[in-house]
C-alpha cells in the first residue's frame, strides 16, 4: 500500500500498533548512553480530533505499563487557553484556532520541561476545563524516572517539543472533510499540513482514513 507521496504503509492492527510502539521505547530507554539511563521518554501522538489519539494513547499506556513502565497520558484538551482567548476574534476563526488555542507555554512549563534531564518529573495532567471555562485544580503527578509521558492532541509537530518517539495519525483530506465534525477548522489543518508537513516530520506515520484499518510507515532501525 502506497501513499501519494510513494511512501509505503503497511496494514496493522491498533493493539499490534501499540506493542510495536511500547517495544521501541523499551529499546531506547535501555540503549547505553550518558543521556538515556534514568531519564524520561516523551512521546508525541499528533492528529487532528477526527483521528483516534486519545484510543491510541490509552493503547500504548496499557501496553507500556504491562513491560513495567510509568506512564503518564495527557491530552492538549486539557490545555486550552480561556474563552475570552480563545474567541477574541471569534469563535471560528482558522487561524486562532491554529495559532492560539492551545496554550502551549503552560504545556512546555507544567508538562515537557519536568522531564528535561535534572527534572522534576512532576507532571500537570491538566490545566483548563473548556466547558466550564475554569481551572481545573488537578494536583501534579510525579512520573519516575524511566516514566513515560505520552501527550496527544492537533498541532504537536510544530513547537518543538523533544520527544522521543513522535507519531503522527494521517487522514487524507477527503477524510478529513468527512470526519471533522467542526468544518470551519478545515483551513487550519491545510495549513498545517503546509507549514509543518507532519508526515515528513514524524518518526511513525498512521494512516487512519479507516480507522477499522489502520496502516503504518514502520519503525526506522
Amino acid at each position: 500500500m502506497y501513499g501519494v507521496s510513494g511512501t509505503r504503509y503497511e496494514a496493522i492492527t491498533w493493539e499490534r500498533l501499540a506493542g510495536a510502539l511500547a517495544g521501541h521505547l523499551d529499546a531506547a530507554a535501555t540503549a547505553p548512553g550518558p543521556d538515556r539511563d534514568g531519564t524520561w521518554l516523551r512521546v508525541g501522538l499528533d492528529g487532528p480530533p477526527a483521528a483516534p489519539g486519545a484510543a491510541l494513547a490509552g493503547l500504548l499506556a496499557e501496553e507500556l505499563r504491562a513491560r513495567g513502565r510509568a506512564v503518564q497520558v495527557v491530552g492538549t484538551s486539557g490545555f486550552l487557553r480561556s474563552a475570552s482567548l480563545r474567541y477574541e476574534h471569534g469563535k471560528r476563526d482558522p487561524d486562532a484556532y491554529y495559532e492560539g488555542w492551545t496554550d502551549t507555554g503552560a504545556l512546555w512549563r507544567e508538562v515537557i520541561g519536568p522531564l528535561d534531564p535534572g527534572g522534576t518529573g512532576r507532571v500537570l495532567p491538566d490545566l483548563w476545563d473548556p466547558v466550564r471555562d475554569r481551572a481545573t485544580r488537578s494536583p501534579y503527578v510525579t512520573l519516575p524516572p524511566g516514566g513515560v509521558l505520552v501527550l496527544h492532541g492537533p498541532f504537536l509537530l510544530g513547537h518543538w517539543f523533544p520527544f522521543d518517539l513522535s507519531v503522527h495519525l494521517r487522514l487524507s483530506p477527503g477524510a478529513l472533510a468527512r470526519r471533522t465534525e467542526e468544518s470551519w477548522t478545515l483551513p487550519a489543518f491545510a495549513r498545517y499540513e503546509t507549514e509543518v508537513d507532519p508526515t515528513a516530520t514524524a518518526d511513525v506515520v498512521v494512516r487512519t482514513d479507516d480507522p477499522r484499518h489502520p496502516a503504518w510507515t514502520g519503525l526506522a532501525g
